[in-house]
C-alpha cells in the first residue's frame, strides 16, 4: 500500500490481518554504486520470479526521492509507470521463469538529512535501510519477507574514499582510471534489504582474529574515523566477548569470514545489524577513562552484543512483516540481558543488572501501555513504522521472551532456540513461530500447557496488574494467598482476557526474617521431601488462591521474585513489612523493591497532604521522611555485607517521572517539590552516614569498568551529591570545595562527571567555573560536550532559570539540531527527562517543545517523532498544565506538511 509521505493528510494504517505474501521473489541483486556525495549512481540488477502462490498482479517497487534513468528487463527497454512513490511494471515475462530486471537511479546523499537510505556524514558514505530506507537507494520489494542473494561493486575517488565496505565477504578490490578504485562484496547468506549496508571513506580500524570452537578463523574490525582509535579497545573486547557467548550459551557460531563494525557520529538510532557490517553511533563504541562513564562502558558493552546477537535472531531468520518486530527485538534484547548478566558474574553484580533492566520498563513502558501509543508487542496496525521502535516491542518484548525462558527452564530454552533455528534458519517467521518451537522443544512445560493463553502477552496491550491478598489462620497454621488479575482498556482494545503469569514468591518469618518453607495444603511431593521457600506459581485465572500450611505465625509476602512477569503488583503491606523485606528478603529484587514502595508511599501521602506546604524559599516547613524509613536507609548504606551499587540503587529516590505514573492526577511541580524534600531530608539525616560512605569508596585505585568499582564509584558519587545538596541547605563550604577539587583531579569520567553533577544539582557557586573547565577540557570530545549540554538541560529548576539555559545552549556555537545526538543532549533532556522544568505554569516549555518538533520535523522525522512523544501522557496532568499541554500537541497537530511520523503520534495523543 502506498504511503503518504507529505501533505496534509494522515497516510492510511496498515493493518497485520491484510499481510499477503509478495507475488514476486526477488533471488539475486547484484548492485553497484559509483559514489558521489551530490549524485551517486546506483545500477540495480535483479533476478526476479512470480510467486506461483499469489495471483498475478504488476510488480510495484517502492522508492523515494530518487531520479530514474533507466528501465530494462533481459537486457531490453520496458513500459512502466509511477504510481506516486511507486514504480509499476505491467509487461513481464510469463510464467514461473526468472527474468533479470535492470533499474538505474540517481541520488544526492549530501542533501539526505533524514539519515535513512544512503547519506553523507562528516565526508563519509553511511547507510540505514531499517525499517523503510532502501527505497531511497533504489526502486525494491522493500519489505522484510524478501530476501535475495546480494553482491555489491563499490567505486569512488580513492584519495577521498580509501575504504569501501558492505555486507559479506571482500572477493575483489584495486584500482580504476581517474584515482578511483573498486571493491566487490558477496553476502553469503541471504537477507532482506533493511539489512543492507554500505560504508565509504576515511576510516582506521583496530582488528583482530580470532577462532571459533570448531577451529574457523575469523577477522574482527572495528571502523572508526582517524584519532578515534585508542578509544575502540572496549568495544572490540566486548565484541569478541559476544562471540564467545553466543556459541557457547546458544551453539550459534559467526558465520562470515569477517565481522565489522562502522561508528558514526550522525545516526538516528543506537546501532544497526546489518549483516556483517554493523553501524554503529559512536556513543555505543568510543570509550576511555578519560572521556566514558562507567555508564557508557556498560552500554557499549550491551549494545554490541545485541547488534552481533540478531545475526542469529533477525538476520538468519528475520520478520516476515514489521507487524513482527519484537521477533527480533524482544528475543535480542533478552539475550544481550543475559549476556550482560553472565558477563556480570556475582549474583549481586547479576541482580544489579536486572534492577537496572526493571527500572527501564517502569519508567518508560509502563507508561506507554497506560498512554495513546499503547499497543500490543505484536501491534495490529500502523502508520508510519518508524513509531514502533518503542520500549513495548524492545523491552516489553523481552520481559515476554524471558518468561517464556522461566517456564521452560534454561536448558529447555536453549533446546527450542536450536528447533526455532531447525525450523526457519534462512526465513521470514512470526512471534508465533518463535513461542510454537519453545514450547514444541518443551512438551510438558506450563508454556506448552497453557500455549494458546499465553499468545495473548503478544496480542494484547496493556500492563495487567495482580491483585494479592493474604489471609493467615492461626488454628489451621495456614496462610491462604489470593493472586487476582485484570488489565485496564487500551485504544481499540476494551476488553482484556486473562495472562498467564508466572508469580515468582516466597514467604518469611514477621519476627527474624527467615526465609520460610512453602507447603501447599494439597502439594504431596513436597510432604515427601524438601519443601523450597521460593517456587514459581502460574496465575491463569482471573484469580486464584493458594493455601501454604505449617506456619506458626502469619508471614510475609515477598511475591513476583526478580521481577518474573511484567506487571504492576497491587498488595497492602504494610510499612513494618516492607522494612522486613528490605532488611532480610533473600531475593535481591524484592528487597530493593521493598525500599522503592516505602518511598513511593511516603512520596504520594505527601503530594496528597495539603498541610505540607511550601514556604517561600521553595523548602517544606515539615520533615517529610518517618524516622523508621531514615533508619532504614542507615541500615543500608552502613551494611557491611552488601556491594556498593546495590546500595545506591536502594538508595536513589524513585523518579519523578515514576512517581506521576502512580498518581490520578499529577502537579508535576508539587512531585518536583516533594521528592527534592524528600531528597534533601535523607541527605541531611544521613550527613555523617554519607561522609562515611564517602571516604569507603572514593579510591578505586587504577580504573575499571568491572561491577565492583563501578559500584564503589556509584556510590561514592551519590554519596558526593548528597553531601553538597546538604551543604547547600547548610551554608556550608567544604563538601563543594571537596567536589570542586575531585572535579579537577579526577582520574577517570566516571568521578570527574559525578564531582560536575554534584555542583551543578546542588546549584552551588562553584558550579559555573566547573562547567567552564569541562567545556574547556573536552571541546573536541563531541560525546563528552553532549554530557555538557544534557547535564545543564537536565538540571533542577530554580525559579524558572533552566529552560532559559536551554535556549541559550540552543545559540551555543558546538550546538546543531541535526545531529541526533546533539538534539538529544538538550532538547530530550529538557522535554523528556527534566519534568519540574518542563512542566512550567506558563507553559513556556510546552511552546519550547511544539516549536522544536516543528523544526525538527523539517529536518529528521523519526527525531521530531520520538520528541513529540514527551507529551504522551498530557490527559493526566492537573490544571493548568492540562489544558496548554493540549494546545501545544493542537498546535503542532495544525501544521502544514507533517510527516507521517508526527503526524501518526499526535493524532493519537489528540484521540479521545
Amino acid at each position: 500500500m502506498l504511503q503518504l509521505r507529505d501533505g496534509q493528510g494522515q497516510a492510511p494504517a496498515i493493518h497485520r490481518a491484510d499481510y499477503q505474501a509478495p507475488a514476486w521473489w526477488i533471488d539475486t541483486v547484484d548492485l553497484t554504486f559509483d559514489l558521489d556525495p551530490a549524485k551517486t549512481r546506483v545500477l540495480n540488477k535483479m533476478r526476479l520470479r512470480r510467486n506461483p502462490e499469489v495471483l498475478a498482479q504488476p510488480l510495484r517497487l517502492d522508492g523515494e526521492e530518487l531520479n530514474l534513468a533507466r528501465v530494462m528487463v533481459n537486457g531490453g527497454g520496458t513500459s512502466f509507470k509511477m504510481d506516486g512513490n511507486q514504480l509499476v511494471l505491467e509487461n513481464l515475462p510469463e510464467g514461473n521463469e526468472p527474468f533479470d530486471l535492470e533499474i538505474f537511479t540517481t541520488c544526492a546523499p549530501a542533501k539526505n538529512t533524514q539519515l535513512m537510505g544512503l547519506y553523507v556524514s562528516q565526508g563519509t558514505f553511511f547507510t540505514q535501510c531499517e525499517a523503510e530506507g532502501f527505497r531511497r537507494i533504489t526502486y525494491f520489494l522493500d519489505r522484510p519477507d524478501v530476501m535475495a542473494s546480494y553482491t555489491v561493486t563499490l567505486r569512488a575517488d580513492k584519495a577521498l574514499y580509501p575504504v569501501l565496505l558492505s555486507n559479506g565477504n571482500l572477493v575483489d578490490s584495486g584500482a580504476l582510471e581517474d584515482g578511483r578504485h573498486f571493491a566487490k562484496w558477496v553476502d553469503p547468506h541471504k537477507k532482506p534489504c533493511y539489512l543492507f549496508a554500505l560504508v565509504a571513506g576515511k576510516l582506521v580500524a583496530r582488528e583482530q582474529l580470532i577462532k571459533s570452537r570448531s577451529g574457523t578463523s575469523h577477522l574482527l574490525q572495528v571502523y572508526v574515523r582517524p584519532g578515534d582509535l585508542g578509544k575502540t579497545e572496549h568495544a572490540m573486547n566486548s565484541l569478541m566477548h559476544s562471540v564467545a557467548w553466543d556459541e557457547a550459551r546458544f551453539g550459534l557460531p559467526l558465520d562470515l569470514e569477517r565481522f565489522m563494525i562502522v561508528a558514526t557520529s550522525d545516526f538516528n538510532m543506537g546501532a544497526m545489524e546489518n549483516k556483517g557490517l554493523n553501524i554503529f553511533n559512536t556513543k555505543y563504541v568510543l570509550a576511555s577513562e578519560a572521556t566514558a562513564t562507567d555508564t557508557d562502558f556498560s552500554n557499549i558493552e550491551s549494545v554490541v552484543g545485541h547488534e552481533y546477537f540478531h545475526n542469529w535472531t533477525g538476520n538468519r531468520v528475520t520478520c516476515r512483516d514489521w507487524f513482527q518486530l519484537s521477533l527480533k527485538e524482544g528475543l535480542t534484547v533478552f539475550r544481550d540481558q543475559e549476556f550482560s548478566q553472565d558477563m556480570a558474574g556475582s549474583p549481586s553484580a547479576r541482580a544489579v543488572k536486572r534492577i537496572e533492566d526493571v527500572r527501564v520498563l517502569r519508567t518508560a513502558q509502563f507508561p506507554e501501555d497506560a498512554g495513546p501509543m499503547a499497543h500490543p508487542v505484536r501491534p495490529d496496525s500502523y502508520v508510519e513504522i518508524n513509531n514502533f521502535y518503542t520500549v513495548t516491542i524492545y523491552e516489553k518484548g523481552a520481559e515476554v521472551v524471558r518468561m517464556q525462558h522461566n517456564l521452560v527452564g534454561r536448558e529447555g530454552f536453549a533446546k527450542g532456540m536450536k528447533l526455532y533455528f531447525d525450523r526457519h534458519d534462512g526465513h521470514a517467521v512470526t512471534c508465533d513461530d518463535f513461542v510454537q518451537a519453545i514450547a514444541d522443544a518443551n512438551p510438558g512445560s506450563p508454556l506448552a500447557q497453557h500455549l494458546p493463553q499465553f499468545k495473548r502477552w503478544y496480542s494484547q496491550a496493556g500492563t495487567p496488574r495482580v491483585r494479592a491478598t493474604g489471609r493467615y489462620d492461626a488454628a489451621t497454621r495456614s496462610y491462604a494467598l489470593t493472586l487476582s488479575q485484570s488489565c485496564a482498556p487500551t485504544p481499540g482494545q476494551s476488553e482484556k482476557l486473562p495472562f498467564v503469569i508466572p508469580v515468582e514468591l516466597g514467604l518469611l518469618d514477621a519476627a527474624t526474617g527467615a526465609a520460610l518453607p512453602l507447603q501447599l495444603a494439597d502439594d504431596s511431593a513436597a510432604q515427601a521431601g524438601a519443601t523450597p521457600t521460593s517456587r514459581v506459581v502460574v496465575l491463569t485465572e482471573a484469580s486464584q488462591t493458594l493455601t501454604f500450611t505449617h506456619l506458626d505465625s502469619e508471614p510475609v509476602p515477598s511475591l513476583l521474585r526478580d521481577f518474573s512477569a511484567p506487571v504492576v503488583l497491587d498488595i497492602d503491606t504494610t510499612d513494618a513489612q516492607l522494612l522486613t523485606l528490605l532488611a532480610h528478603d533473600a531475593d535481591a529484587f524484592n528487597r530493593w523493591e521493598a525500599g522503592q514502595r516505602l518511598a513511593l508511599r511516603i512520596a504520594i501521602n505527601a503530594i496528597a497532604d495539603n498541610a505540607q506546604q511550601t514556604s517561600a524559599n521553595g523548602h517544606f516547613d515539615h520533615k517529610i521522611l518517618p524516622a523508621e524509613f531514615v533508619e532504614a536507609m542507615r541500615a543500608v548504606l552502613r551494611h557491611p555485607a552488601l556491594d556498593a551499587a546495590f546500595k545506591e540503587l536502594v538508595l536513589t529516590l524513585p523518579s519523578e517521572t515514576y512517581i506521576a505514573e502512580q498518581l490520578d492526577v499529577v502537579d508535576p511541580q508539587r512531585i518536583h517539590a516533594v521528592r527534592e524534600a524528600m531528597r534533601e531530608q535523607l541527605a541531611l539525616s544521613l550527613q555523617a552516614d554519607w561522609e562515611w560512605a564517602w571516604e569507603q569508596n572514593e579510591d578505586t585505585g587504577g580504573y575499571r569498568p568491572d561491577p565492583v568499582s563501578s559500584g564503589r564509584r556509584a556510590l561514592s558519587g551519590l554519596a558526593l551529591h548528597m553531601l553538597c545538596i546538604a551543604a547547600q541547605r547548610t551554608g556550608d563550604v567544604v563538601w563543594p570545595g571537596k567536589a570542586y577539587q575531585r572535579f579537577k583531579v579526577a582520574g577517570n569520567m566516571t568521578d570527574r562527571f559525578n564531582a560536575l553533577t554534584a555542583l551543578v544539582a546542588s546549584g552551588c557557586e562553584l558550579a559555573a567555573p566547573a562547567l567552564a573547565r569541562f567545556h574547556a577540557l573536552f571541546k573536541d570530545e563531541p560525546l563528552v560536550i553532549d554530557k555538557w549540554f544534557a547535564l545543564q538541560a537536565g538540571a533542577p529548576d530554580r525559579g524558572g532559570n533552566v529552560l532559559p539555559t536551554v535556549r541559550q545552549l540552543l545559540q551555543h556555537p558546538d550546538f546543531s539540531i541535526k545531529n541526533p545526538n546533539r538534539a538529544r543532549s538538550v532538547i530530550f533532556s529538557y522535554c523528556s527527562a527534566n519534568p519540574g522544568a518542563f512542566h512550567r505554569a506558563d507553559a513556556a516549555g510546552y511552546v519550547f517543545w511544539s516549536d522544536r518538533v516543528i523544526e525538527l520535523d523539517a529536518i529528521n522525522p523519526q527525531v521530531a517523532a520520538r520528541l513529540a512523544r514527551a507529551l504522551d501522557r498530557w490527559k493526566k496532568l492537573a490544571e493548568p498544565w492540562r489544558t496548554a499541554a493540549r494546545e501545544a500537541i493542537a498546535r503542532v497537530a495544525a501544521r502544514e506538511g507533517l510527516s507521517n511520523d508526527v503526524r501518526e503520534v499526535v493524532t493519537r495523543a489528540l484521540a479521545d
